[in-house]
């Protein structure tokens, strides 16, 4: 259970972030939950030996995709572009493909980032192997993390004694008022809160940092797996899995603990917001004063609780599901203390479960990974013990990813990349006739004011005031929480930063930043299948095009189009304008409504819907500015392929993935991406170019008559 809360200006992702309840440091300054991730194969993706099958990613060279960008031979040619253009496109390589068993999907995405943690894993080890550190340095911090968590023979003696003064604690907070305190006290380190809180831009003044407050306290990955019946199955493993957690640490009754705990967390659940009303940016910023929020949700010390996190004397905060949380403050008054203790002493073990030993360990993997999402088997320590430091130190070992692994000239690249898709942008602004003359010069207006970060950041993080043990897991990310939650805790009354960056340059992603206005392209997605000097133009323009396009395209999707310019959470739109738009988003949501990658569980057009526009907006955008790249040239035909069908074919490839049953289902349920076959379909079949260049007809089954095309951007 996360308890920092990232506010909605944060930022939206290209892949979908970090999942509900993960595991305490699990995974590092990767995201290897959603879509997962001396080369011994080169060409992952080309047509595999007989009997061969592709199972992961074992070099630290850059994959190659055929002769020009893209792998013909991975296409299902038998399948049609209108019966399914991601079996089209790749059919063949999806079929050799298999889910590494310690993984919940994989593909394209997923390869890139098993050669970024490969590349990682060789310069951590080549740390540790050196005697020449200077103590105290980044390196040696960066190897002494990973030296405690591969120090397996400590960790076994210690079992749970590192937890040990938590649950003491936790036992000694024998009222509500306590425990209330309690949580404030162990925000950043090991633990849980019924409220989740944190430090973000304020969207309404976006050169200022904020406190946010909202709704947390569930161990399960949203709402609808404590109400909808179809997760029953899932709850039920959950209630066991709380019941052999509390049972480990030696708590009192822990079956009737559990099913407690259990009730507990239904009753927050029905409180909380849906995952779709948690986008709405204008109903998730309601201003606050401690005491307001005192008045309105009695049964919960706020105040005392805001002066043990380190922020009681904020004049203002920002309350995000504001009707929750009376609802949730009751609900904390009303449930007796003992549960309340009981919960947090599950909390804090499953929190703090991967920096114990094996037996916590396995069982947080056997519930979290293998129960809720399919993973047959947890991945091996040493990886573990990778993204571990990496998670501690990001921008660290970043610094030494970009040294030997970024050339310059891909930043050049890129950089002539983004001015064509700003300028095709721009172009088509310009063409729009549902939209007027004043909302269009807002809109240029903003779209001149991005800004645009690649590769990695112009000042590096500061860790010099973290201390690192060779000899302390547990201790290594106490403190690890403890100096992100002062470093944000430092900044609140500075102006904002905007130099600063939210991904770290070997993170496979990209994002967005409404508060910035900026779109941020990590150095390790600048790689094949998404970017290669040496492939054709319309490839690139499909690939890392589309996914330029695609964080353009969220500064303008319904959530991004309601900041402007500046960064502002404001309304710059005329109200017939806005309501043209809206007519057309609700078009494509119907769409996505009507897809249903597995039976029951149909994609969630509303939840889906700023990554479906930015998905819109990255292939028409990428493709007007493919055309313009041209400069008036016709596009060569290569292998016998038009320009416009290598720039789908490009767009198709990046999104080559399988999920394991149980991890799609989480995927539909919670995340606002859609899955990746309609990351490949929802877009194409809105563009009238994608109809031509591949003959789609009437009668195929993903066919839309011209009137039923979306276009929004």
């Amino acid at each position: 259970m996360k308890k920092l809360l990232i506010g909605a200006a944060a930022g939206a992702l290209l892949l979908p972030a970090a999942p509900a309840a993960a595991q305490h440091f699990a995974d590092g300054g990767h995201d290897h939950a959603c879509v997962d991730d001396a080369c011994t194969v080169f060409e992952l993706f080309q047509t595999p030996e007989a009997g061969a099958a592709v199972t992961g990613y074992q070099g630290v060279e850059a994959p190659k995709y055929g002769t020009w960008g893209f792998d013909l031979a991975g296409r299902d040619t038998s399948v049609s572009p209108g019966e399914s253009f991601m079996r089209h496109a790749n059919g063949a390589a999806l079929d050799a493909m298999q889910i590494p068993s310690d993984r919940t999907s994989y593909g394209s995405f997923a390869l890139l980032r098993e050669l970024s943690d490969n590349r990682v894993k060789a310069m951590i080890e080549g740390l540790v192997a050196r005697t020449d550190l200077a103590p105290g340095s980044d390196e040696q911090k960066i190897a002494d993390a990973y030296r405690a968590y591969m120090d397996e023979a400590r960790i076994e003696a210690l079992d749970a004694q590192p937890l040990q003064p938590y649950l003491a604690a936790i036992r000694a907070a024998d009222t509500h008022h306590k425990a209330a305190v309690y949580m404030g006290e162990t925000q950043g380190r090991i633990g849980g809160s019924i409220f989740g809180s944190g430090i973000s831009t304020d969207q309404k003044a976006p050169t200022r940092y904020v406190v946010t407050t909202g709704q947390s306290g569930l161990g399960l990955p949203n709402r609808d797996y404590y109400l909808d019946a179809r997760f029953a199955g899932k709850k039920a493993l959950y209630r066991a899995y709380v019941e052999r957690m509390l049972g480990m640490i030696g708590w009192e009754n822990p079956a009737a603990s559990a099913d407690a705990i259990l009730a507990f967390e239904t009753r927050i659940a029905e409180a909380h917001w849906t995952p779709v009303q948690n986008r709405n940016r204008d109903e998730t910023y309601n201003e606050y004063t401690i005491a307001q929020l005192a008045a309105e949700a009695p049964g919960f010390p706020w105040q005392d609780y805001y002066s043990a996190i380190g922020v009681g004397d904020v004049p203002r905060l920002i309350v995000r599901q504001d009707t929750a949380m009376p609802k949730i403050a009751a609900i904390y008054a009303e449930t007796p203390i003992e549960v309340i203790q009981a919960w947090q002493a599950f909390h804090t073990t499953d929190d703090g479960a991967g920096l114990l030993s094996r037996r916590f360990a396995d069982a947080q993997w056997e519930f979290r990974s293998r129960d809720l999402n399919g993973q047959p088997a947890q991945r091996p320590r040493d990886k573990r013990g990778v993204s571990f430091a990496e998670g501690m130190l990001g921008e660290a070992v970043g610094r030494q990813y970009v040294a030997e692994y970024f050339p310059a000239e891909s930043k050049a690249k890129m950089e002539e990349l983004v001015a064509n898709l700003r300028i095709a942008l721009g172009n088509r602004i310009n063409t729009y006739g549902w939209m007027g003359d004043a909302t269009k010069a807002a809109a240029q207006d903003k779209l001149a004011k991005f800004t645009v970060k690649i590769g990695y950041p112009g000042k590096w993080r500061d860790y010099s005031a973290l201390e690192v043990r060779p000899d302390d897991l547990f201790g290594n990310g106490e403190r690890a929480g403890l100096f992100r939650w002062n470093y944000q805790l430092a900044r609140l009354n500075e102006p904002v930063d905007k130099e600063e960056w939210g991904m770290t340059p070997q993170t496979v992603n990209a994002y967005y930043n409404s508060t910035n206005n900026e779109i941020v392209f990590p150095a390790a997605i600048l790689q094949p299948p998404f970017f290669d000097p040496d492939a054709d133009p319309a490839v690139n323009y499909g690939g890392i095009g589309g996914v330029i396009g695609h964080e353009i395209g969220h500064g303008f999707d319904d959530q991004g189009s309601k900041s402007d310019g500046d960064g502002v959470l404001r309304n710059w739109w005329t109200d017939e304008d806005k309501a043209n738009f809206q007519a057309l988003t609700a078009r494509l949501g119907a769409q996505y409504d009507q897809f249903e990658p597995v039976p029951g569980h149909p994609v969630q057009g509303a939840l889906t819907m700023g990554e479906n526009i930015g998905d819109a907006a990255g292939n028409a955008v990428g493709l007007e500015a493919y055309h313009l790249s041209l400069d008036g040239r016709p596009a060569p035909v290569v292998d016998g392929l038009t320009g416009d069908q290598r720039f789908f074919y490009g767009w198709a490839q990046v999104w080559q993935s399988k999920y394991r049953h149980d991890a799609l289902i989480n995927q539909i349920a919670t995340d606002p991406h859609s899955p990746a076959e309609f990351r490949v379909i929802g877009p194409v079949r809105n563009i009238d170019a994608w109809y031509e260049a591949f003959d789609v007809q009437p009668g195929d089954r993903y066919y839309l008559a011209p009137e039923d095309r979306v276009r929004i951007w």
